[in-house]
Formats: structure tokens, C-alpha cells, sequence
């Protein structure tokens, strides 16, 4: 059936605040950026990782109505979206500092926990992130593992 993810998105108000975050401060790249006519198709992904896009979609037509759009994103705003995205580092405090330094919203602090240390940040859009560095015991799912 099903090998990987391939796409997933979070919301975002604005494309060049969102570039300004997620390419200048927390480091990806662009992969996409496909003027449709009715919506901006604006993916990022991890450097070198091709096979996992981040969608910075804009509330709003064609998937939705203004009025919906308003309210997703006065829900975003709010942190009501819970958990957007989750990236992984090898080294969870440099990360952490760097991050910091940059003047990206932290909302905790590194933690250490069975799987791993991780810290939560929020984009300027109200999206929850978290950073893990994963413990070297922690369970990965291999190629043979995955879809069970």
C-alpha cells in the first residue's frame, strides 16, 4: 500500500513571512514555488531530503470560502492547529541555540526524554514545531517496518 509521506502543509498568512521563517531561520529550502493563478503552490523540505515537502498554504480559495479562511486562521493564530511539524537534528542544543539567537518564538525548552531531547518553537503564524535529537535506542521505523 502506502511507502511515505510525500506532502504535508501547514497554514500560513503571508508567503514571505512564512520564506522568512522557515528557509531563513529554521534553515530548509525552497522545493516548489508554482504560481497557479488562483493560489501560490510554495513547498520547503529539509536540504537534500526529496522525498518530504511542507506545503505553506494559504487559507482561503480553492479550498475554502473567505469566511472560513478567516476563522482558520484567527485559529491558527491561536495555537488551535496543535502539532504542525516535527524535525529532527543531531545536535538538539546547538539547534536550540542557533534557533534562539535568530529570535524564533521558543515556546519550551530542550527536555530529555526515553526517545529522545526535544524543544517546541512556534512560527510566527501560531503553528506548533517541535526539534528532536532522537536517543540512540529510540525505535525508527525501517523500509520493512513501515505501513504496518
Amino acid at each position: 500500500m502506502l511507502n511515505s509521506i510525500n506532502i504535508s502543509h501547514v497554514f500560513v498568512n503571508d508567503h514571505q513571512q512564512a520564506l522568512d521563517f522557515y528557509v531563513g531561520k529554521l534553515g530548509l529550502e525552497v522545493a516548489q514555488d508554482v504560481p497557479l493563478g488562483f493560489m501560490r503552490w510554495l513547498t520547503v523540505r529539509v536540504p537534500g531530503d526529496i522525498t518530504h515537502e511542507i506545503l505553506l498554504e494559504m487559507p482561503g480559495p480553492p479550498a475554502m470560502d473567505e469566511k472560513t479562511a478567516g476563522q482558520v486562521r484567527e485559529l491558527v493564530s491561536k495555537g488551535a492547529s496543535g502539532f504542525a511539524a516535527g524535525f529532527t537534528t543531531s545536535d538538539v542544543k546547538k539547534t536550540y541555540e542557533t534557533l534562539k539567537a535568530r529570535g524564533v518564538d521558543i515556546t519550551q525548552e530542550p527536555n530529555e526524554h526515553e526517545y529522545g531531547t526535544d524543544f517546541g518553537l512556534r512560527d510566527p503564524f501560531g503553528n506548533h514545531i517541535r526539534i528532536v535529537q532522537l536517543a540512540p535506542t529510540a525505535v525508527q521505523a525501517g523500509p520493512k517496518e513501515k505501513g504496518r
